[in-house]
């Protein structure tokens, strides 16, 4: 049985929509950030990093949110989370895939630890109004992608989609949230429908009002 060391709306939180997606047993072990759990000598046996989320699967302890879903998508095809070898959808999916956990999620971690990227406190403010301009300037580029389109790549849920929710959730404090895009918006409120993003949020105590 896999093993997601987690904490909620975290980077683990994809992975953990990619399991329930996938219907197959798992178990979530909390590691609670507001204790520096995550810097504890024995969660950093497993994950040298520091860093959620990790899965273990076996003797296999495997960190970074991009590298554990494709690892369960190598494990669990059946799920149809990745476009098969061959399928013209697959190279799109490393795309956006890259896109997604090299682009957008390293510029919303500028923006969340600002304090991380300066050694002038007064700075901080600044960063922050940046941030949230470059990464407001992402979220159009992914509403111009997405229009007329159900899915980010393809016509069937992929694991892009469950990243991007997860990332556009991220931004619900902006001073022009995601749910304000028209395509992305539309986008956001279709997942929010489907059952493994409820039953996720509903486990890591996520409230879905934003999106009816």
């Amino acid at each position: 049985m896999y093993k997601l060391f987690y904490f909620p709306r975290n980077a683990s939180w994809a992975p953990h929509m990619v399991l329930h997606h996938m219907k197959v047993e798992y178990e979530l072990v909390l590691v609670d950030r507001k204790t520096n759990e995550q810097k504890s000598e024995s969660y950093l046996k497993l994950n040298p990093t520091g860093r959620i989320p990790t899965l273990v699967d076996g003797d296999l302890s495997l960190f970074e949110s991009a590298a554990i879903c494709l690892h369960l998508c190598d494990q669990n095809p059946h799920a149809n989370l990745i476009p098969a070898i061959g399928n013209p959808d697959r190279p799109k999916f490393h795309q956006w895939l890259a896109y997604l956990t090299t682009t957008l999620q390293p510029e919303l971690m500028i923006y969340f630890y600002p304090a991380k990227h300066t050694t002038d406190t007064a700075g901080e403010l600044a960063i922050v109004a940046a941030q949230e301009s470059r990464v407001a300037e992402m979220y159009s580029f992914l509403d111009e992608a997405l229009e007329g389109r159900e899915f980010l790549i393809g016509s069937n849920v992929s694991v892009c989609d469950y990243f991007l929710f997860m990332l556009a959730h991220w931004g619900s404090g902006f001073s022009r949230p995601p749910l304000s895009y028209p395509n992305l918006g539309a986008y956001l409120r279709r997942l929010a429908k489907r059952e493994t993003v409820k039953a996720v949020c509903a486990v890591e105590g996520t409230d879905l009002g934003a999106y009816n």
